[in-house]
């Protein structure tokens, strides 16, 4: 705990368990002490409490997918990440790990059957999870959205995760297109666990070569390249690293309270140092001095970038707890606190570069954005039963901060008096939220069994942006690129329109819903909501789903669902500014609120809510004893997603004259005649396309015993996933008369459609007996195409694309235990070591006329895309003790 205040560990986590000591579980999962980890169940019986509020419903029983991971499954890992865990388990889950991107380097977003991170639902004992303040506006998957950071969740904490993997907005409201994930907190009254995991990466980094020098010739000085950067001398083999060493200590407690009650308690301290996959950086870093090579290009050391994971420490805390009133009343109350510090960078700025100052930075330097999280949730309520009704009435609130501190940087007009260091401001949002919930069990004449569910719930949101301060956005004296280097901060002003205030919006709905079981082998589930909201209107939504088992063993299933998600309040009203100089020129670039009079002016209009029709038909087998076999395929439509434009630029003259050629002339014409003649480059929100995802899920689980104490599980899954693009918005407004205008270009239409895996395959073996176990595990991750705009010039139809080919990735971990109490486990991550397909750099292509096209230069030093599902760090090899008490 060395990098952590004791002081600040301790008291969070009183805090927490005072927050949450008179209150009872939200639903009832694990038996006293550490049964629900070490006894084998049939998963197909379990009762699951996501997709339907009736009491009874089983895995088995359901009409829709559901995937239950259990926290035993969860903790076979090296990884103590959640969403890593879930991405290894899950195969319509997916899980990059992006880098130089920011604040996304390290809140980073997942998704569920191809989908947008924040068009899947998060759920934390059955009610509706916060998401982040950050917007993730870069180059990664997911961009333009804001997103739960279930890294946040500590698996430590769960007693398991339900996967739904169908539209039911019409149950639970907006985000619910792509599914549902409900994390399922321990409710243990006693007993505890503490468990220590060390790992670090130990690998060969495929492709990337030694270098021992530059090149030289006969007269001392570099040799070159075709593309002109500078010839390496390597050793011919594969650069050893051995980074990332991450400490996690993480322990769950049971306390009674009462003859019935429970407390219990989680927390999770992590600290994980950054890996380094970046390759050696061949460009000129100085200046030439008289024709000659500066002396210190042959020692400078050109590992100078920073690509991979970042630097973090995170402090996880969650309480839950419960206590019987009596009368058939419970209290029940459940919360979290997240700390997480963080550290990434930006890219490199040359020693030469335009935008360093050599008498601060005589060998150029690497702009560090220093991140901190914090997010504080909680929830109480009261349940109950009354004449046969049950009812639930709850309240929660939640806040999460996000800040940005930038170092080793600079702001370039400042010139030679620059501060290094600034606060470039932050990121806020919060979340209110009440919830009833009632259901009854009725005894209707002509059907088997039937509930009827019906609720209200009440949200409200809010967002806003905190200003660095001044230096890190404002302009100097010395002019060129202005504010701070690797991040430019948050201006009180952005546009002409302040930026530095709350936006808020509420929002009402009330749903109703029957599950009936009109015979003994037929379900049938309708619900419906409606959901009205202060900011861009109404919506209802509804859904069908039923199930039919002919023969005892083997049933079908269907449904169809209508879906709705609500713009966030972050894609309404983020806004960024950035001024860089390019080819001598300043170019102010923002990112603009749909109510900002620049983007208005452009043709921003109010965001509407994205809209969905969700349909899927299935097959579930287990007329085999201890065998379980789904078999799911979908179809989700969405029209109006929501998009970030492409950077619209306008080309002006010195006096800020509009001048060069179509768009950028006439944009500059539409901006001047608006009166806004500063701005150069401006992007914002809109409900850009209409898309189609098909697909297939197969899950089969395979059980058996083996002697009197031993158990063999295995588990398959395939998911196949394809997004197709069913329309793409027409350039808006006054943008409708300027030839050649681009909304939504090519690079981001394939990060839609081909960004992430076509295919995934999950097998896996668990083996117990005795005193000995082990789980080894192999994901096959089908093929993406990270693509890259237009090289050379236009019409070349030379892309700076990657194409990753499918990869096996196989992790393999060994367990023995002493006794009742102790468990020491061995295992590897990635045990073969394997790398995603790596960045072309060099010469990319040659134009019909002739003309060498080159990659950029920036390939050399990234060498792998941050679009590759499992990353790109190799083989991590780990250890962990546990202690049962």
């Amino acid at each position: 705990m060395t990098r952590f205040s004791r002081s600040v560990w301790l008291s969070s986590f009183s805090s927490l368990a005072f927050l949450a000591a008179p209150a009872i579980a939200q639903t009832p999962q694990d038996p006293p002490g550490d049964a629900a980890e070490t006894e084998p169940a049939d998963t197909q019986q379990e009762i699951i409490v996501t997709g339907t509020r009736r009491s009874d419903r089983t895995i088995a029983d359901s009409p829709v997918p559901i995937d239950v991971v259990s926290a035993e499954t969860l903790s076979h890992s090296g990884f103590t990440e959640t969403n890593r865990l879930l991405n290894q388990q899950v195969p319509s889950f997916n899980f990059p790990q992006p880098a130089i991107t920011d604040g996304t380097d390290v809140v980073r977003p997942a998704t569920l059957r191809g989908l947008n991170p924040d068009q899947t639902l998060v759920l934390v004992n059955g009610k509706r999870r916060h998401t982040t303040a950050l917007l993730n506006i870069n180059g990664s998957v997911g961009r333009g959205s804001a997103a739960v950071d279930i890294n946040l969740i500590p698996s430590i904490a769960l007693s398991r995760v339900e996967v739904l993997r169908d539209g039911a907005a019409a149950q639970y409201g907006s985000d619910a297109i792509g599914g549902v994930i409900n994390f399922q907190l321990s409710d243990r009254r006693s007993g505890g666990r503490v468990q220590v995991n060390y790992g670090t990466y130990i690998s060969n980094v495929q492709g990337d070569e030694r270098v021992t020098g530059l090149v030289t010739g006969a007269n001392g000085q570099p040799t070159t390249a075709i593309d002109g950067t500078y010839n390496l001398a390597t050793t011919g083999k594969d650069r050893h690293v051995e980074d990332g060493q991450t400490v996690t200590v993480a322990g769950i407690v049971g306390l009674p309270i009462g003859a019935e009650g429970h407390l219990t308690l989680s927390a999770q301290y992590q600290d994980r140092e950054s890996t380094n996959r970046t390759s050696y950086d061949p460009r000129r870093q100085y200046d030439l001095i008289g024709g000659q090579v500066d002396a210190r290009e042959f020692t400078f050391n050109r590992l100078s970038h920073r690509y991979g994971d970042p630097d973090t420490r995170d402090i996880l805390l969650f309480a839950n707890a419960g206590l019987p009133l009596g009368n058939d009343i419970e209290l029940y109350a459940f919360a979290s606190y997240g700390r997480r510090n963080g550290q990434s960078a930006a890219f490199y700025r040359l020693a030469s570069d335009a935008r360093n100052i050599q008498s601060i930075y005589p060998n150029g330097f690497l702009p560090l954005i220093n991140t901190v999280l914090d997010d504080k949730a909680g929830t109480i309520g009261l349940r109950g039963e009354i004449g046969g009704f049950r009812w639930d009435l709850s309240g929660g609130h939640a806040k999460n901060d996000f800040d940005f501190l930038i170092s080793n940087t600079l702001n370039r007009s400042f010139g030679p008096t620059s501060p290094t260091r600034f606060d470039s401001g932050g990121l806020r949002y919060s979340q209110t939220l009440a919830n009833l919930d009632v259901s009854k069990d009725l005894g209707i004449g002509f059907v088997d069994s039937a509930t009827i569910a019906g609720g209200l719930e009440y949200r409200r949101e809010t967002f806003r942006i905190r200003p660095g301060e001044t230096a890190s956005y404002q302009g100097g004296a010395f002019g060129g690129a202005s504010g701070a280097q690797g991040f430019p901060g948050f201006a009180p002003i952005i546009g002409g329109q302040q930026v530095d205030r709350e936006r808020a919006r509420h929002n009402v709905s009330a749903y109703a819903e029957i599950d009936a079981d009109i015979t003994k082998r037929f379900n049938l589930q309708i619900a419906g909501r409606y959901e009205d909201y202060s900011d861009f209107g109404s919506d209802w939504n509804g859904k069908i789903a039923a199930r039919f088992e002919p023969v005892d063993g083997i049933a079908l299933r269907a449904s169809a669902s209508t879906g709705f998600r609500a713009p966030s309040l972050q894609q309404q009203f983020f806004a960024a500014q950035a001024t860089n100089s390019v080819n001598g020129l300043l170019l102010e670039t923002v990112t603009l609120p749909v109510d900002n009079p620049i983007a208005i002016a452009l043709g921003a209009t109010p965001l509407d809510a994205e809209t969905s029709v969700s349909y899927s038909a299935g097959l579930v087998f287990n007329a085999v004893p201890r065998l379980n076999v789904t078999v799911d395929v979908y179809q989700v439509t969405i029209d109006d997603r929501i998009v970030v434009t492409e950077n619209l630029n306008a080309t002006r003259d010195a006096a800020g004259n509009p001048t060069g050629t179509n768009p950028g002339r006439a944009i500059a014409t539409i901006l001047n005649n608006a009166g806004f003649t500063t701005t150069n480059a401006a992007r914002f929100f809109v409900n850009g396309l209409d898309t189609r995802t098909r697909g297939v899920d197969v899950v089969g689980t395979y059980r058996m015993d083996i002697g009197a104490t031993g158990r063999l599980t295995l588990t398959a899954g395939y998911n196949y996933n394809k997004t197709k693009l069913q329309r793409i918005l027409a350039a808006p407004g006054p943008l409708a008369a300027v030839p050649g205008v681009v909304l939504f270009g090519r690079q981001e239409q394939l990060r839609l459609t081909d960004g992430q895996p076509r295919d995934k395959v999950n097998f896996s073996i668990d083996y117990e007996h005795d005193w000995l176990a082990f789980t080894a595990r192999t994901n096959r991750y089908g093929e993406v195409l990270a693509a890259g705009g237009e090289l050379g010039p236009a019409g070349s139809g030379i892309f700076n694309d990657v194409a990753m080919e499918a990869k096996w990735i196989t992790d393999f971990e060994v367990r023995a235990s002493a006794g009742e109490m102790f468990e020491f486990a061995l295992g590897a991550n990635n045990v073969f070591d394997i790398y995603p397909t790596g960045i072309p750099a060099g010469l990319a292509g040659t134009t019909a006329a002739g003309a060498n096209v080159f990659y950029p230069t920036s390939s050399y030093v990234t060498p792998f895309s941050s679009f590759s599902p499992f990353g790109f760090n190799g083989r991590f090899v780990y250890g962990r003790m546990s202690v049962r008490f």
